[in-house]
């Protein structure tokens, strides 16, 4: 492959942090208690799993973390002997569920606060990380036919940021000064967001009920997922606006968080949710990602998401680089 950019060894170096906090006891996060399971590339940890005969179809939504996880499944299910058709970069959360539901594609990483609210259809989240994906899995599972894997300790919630400077000067560091900067100096509460999380209740329809404020329509411009941290940045078309936790441009670009003061956001773990026709006939689909998952923590995630997103490494070459890190390659 040629000798690795500084990027990339940067990023391998916060994987391996990852991998020693967790070797130590350190590294169980919200996702933890997923039990054991078989060592995907085998070696000295244990056997290999043999997924041979395996058909599947591998779907993920189009932002940068869903094309990476999406790799990172193709390439650990390709591994372990499976013959993987890759989907992934579909447009959005309800192309890759609906293709899910319908059997076009077979397992995706999906997060499990938009599962429960969006998916499943509550109003309101379950307070801690293993009860929420204990809910989504039983539920999904029931009704749907779809099985919830071993989950992320990663939170990929929804966030406003804002660029530092400017949160210093407006004076807002939480949610609610972001409502109460709507209605005292409106002009300055200009969000960017992108379509998806305007209409979704758990986005901002929702983040307006719970804080008890209405945003200007003139006050929102609907932007493309992948250039609202830019637009942050340049801060010409809006001051704040709507990311991911996880996303590696936030400390790129000394971005500020609001703090959600009132808890209104879910937990958002990713697990990779699978058909139950496909895992009833392929039960070592989970032995393969049990390892895998547990090593994606938010710190993980930010390095994955900026190799690909700050640094312009293909997402297939950072899922490569971090299975083989991590042992599963």
């Amino acid at each position: 492959m040629g000798s690795m950019g500084a990027s990339m060894r940067r990023m391998l170096g916060i994987i391996v942090l990852a991998v020693v906090a967790v070797g130590c006891g350190g590294g169980g996060g919200t996702g933890g208690g997923t039990g054991g399971g078989g060592n995907v590339g085998g070696g000295e940890a244990g056997q290999k799993v043999n997924l041979s005969g395996l058909e599947i179809s591998v779907g993920s939504k189009e932002f940068t973390e869903q094309r990476v996880l999406g790799e990172i499944a193709v390439q650990a299910l390709e591994a372990a002997g499976a013959t993987v058709e890759d989907r992934t970069g579909m447009a959005g959360t309800e192309a890759a569920r609906r293709a899910l539901l319908a059997g076009e594609i077979d397992a995706y990483w999906e997060y499990t606060g938009t599962a429960w609210i969006t998916h499943l259809g509550h109003e309101d989240p379950i307070p801690g990380s293993q009860k929420q994906y204990r809910a989504v899995a039983k539920e999904d599972l029931g009704e749907n036919g779809i099985r919830w894997l071993a989950p992320a300790p990663a939170n990929n919630s929804f966030a406003i940021a804002v660029r530092s400077e400017a949160a210093e000067v407006l004076g807002v560091e939480t949610l609610s000064g972001f409502a109460a900067l709507s209605e005292l100096r409106p002009e300055d509460a200009t969000l960017c967001a992108a379509d998806e999380f305007l209409s979704r209740e758990d986005g901002l329809p929702g983040m307006e009920e719970a804080y008890d404020f209405e945003l200007p329509e003139e006050n929102i411009v609907e932007t493309q997922e992948g250039r609202i941290y830019g637009a942050i940045d340049e801060g010409e078309n809006c001051n704040f606006g709507e990311v991911f936790e996880t996303d590696g441009r936030i400390e790129a670009l000394d971005l500020t968080l609001l703090r959600d003061d009132k808890r209104f956001f879910p937990i958002y773990n990713p697990s990779l949710s699978v058909r139950e026709e496909v895992m009833a006939e392929h039960p070592g689909i989970s032995e393969v990602f049990a390892p895998i998952s547990s090593e994606l923590d938010n710190e993980t995630l930010r390095g994955l998401n900026a190799a690909v997103a700050v640094d312009g490494e293909p997402a297939e070459d950072v899922a490569r680089q971090f299975l083989r890190e991590t042992g599963a390659l």
